[in-house]
């Protein structure tokens, strides 16, 4: 199993990173992140100047961590909502539509490897864009003094996010041949997870307030942002991620026993 899935990872991991769409997306989110993060930085260091004069400026806003990287990690989970989406539509719909979906399910390769194989290409190529995205702290450090550590765990976060996001992008990539469609339902699923956390505020009593909060993805994701790693956090995050590869492995093994 662990030779087939390996297989299937580097032919999928050479289709992201051969693809134009990857180095478009990738230039794209590089562009708007040098835009905000430059504009992020410059109202910092004219925050740090100031602070003298800023009499009752908050210690948050003095403090890069909160006030230039934390917004930068914020932009990084927007933009992944939609590129991972775009990224990962193609993972199997593209499969179906070209008709090699059938010599896949025909071959000796089972399901779960192909789902972990695809899943690990996509996570690995969204892990390098997390690593772009660490330059621009890379780069402050030049100039200004900081821990590395809250900034390390809230990117630690980011990153389990978007691997969710790339479980879900997947398994919808599974329900059509259609890209456009899997586009579509990929990001309906991104931000539904989002919505679900935000309905707690809706409700009066304790305990389903409680079982919202637990399933908000803000609400684990808002600990690590804070430099805290949790136990309950990192199982919700993990929990996600396997029920939809449990879920897109499901829907690949029903299309092997109709073929």
């Amino acid at each position: 199993m662990m030779k087939a899935t390996y297989t299937i990872f580097k032919k999928e991991l050479a289709g992201f990173f051969k693809s134009p769409l990857f180095y478009f997306l990738s230039f794209t989110m590089t562009i708007l992140l040098s835009i905000l993060f430059s504009i992020s930085l410059e109202k910092f260091a004219q925050a740090s100047g100031n602070a003298v004069m800023q009499f009752g400026a908050s210690a948050q806003m003095l403090n890069i961590h909160y006030a230039v990287f934390l917004p930068h990690l914020s932009i990084m989970n927007l933009i992944f909502i939609f590129l991972i989406p775009a990224l990962c539509m193609k993972l199997l719909s593209e499969e179906k539509k070209m008709r090699t979906f059938d010599l896949l399910l025909t071959s000796p390769v089972s399901s779960a490897s192909i789902v972990l194989g695809k899943y690990f290409a996509a996570l690995v190529t969204v892990l390098a864009l997390i690593l772009v995205s660490f330059v621009y702290p890379a780069v402050s450090r030049r100039v200004f003094e900081f821990s590395w550590a809250p900034t390390i765990v809230a990117a630690l976060g980011i990153f389990l996010v978007a691997a969710v996001y790339t479980a879900m992008s997947m398994f919808a990539s599974s329900l059509t041949e259609n890209g456009l469609v899997a586009f579509v339902l990929s990001i309906v699923l991104n931000l539904s997870v989002w919505f679900i956390g935000a309905l707690n505020e809706s409700f009066d009593g304790s305990t389903l307030k409680a079982v919202l909060e637990h399933l908000s993805l803000n609400t684990h994701l808002a600990a690590m942002i804070e430099g805290t790693i949790r136990t309950n956090g990192l199982i919700f995050f993990l929990s996600l991620i396997f029920l939809f590869c449990f879920l897109t492995e499901r829907v690949v093994e029903s299309a092997r026993w109709r073929a």
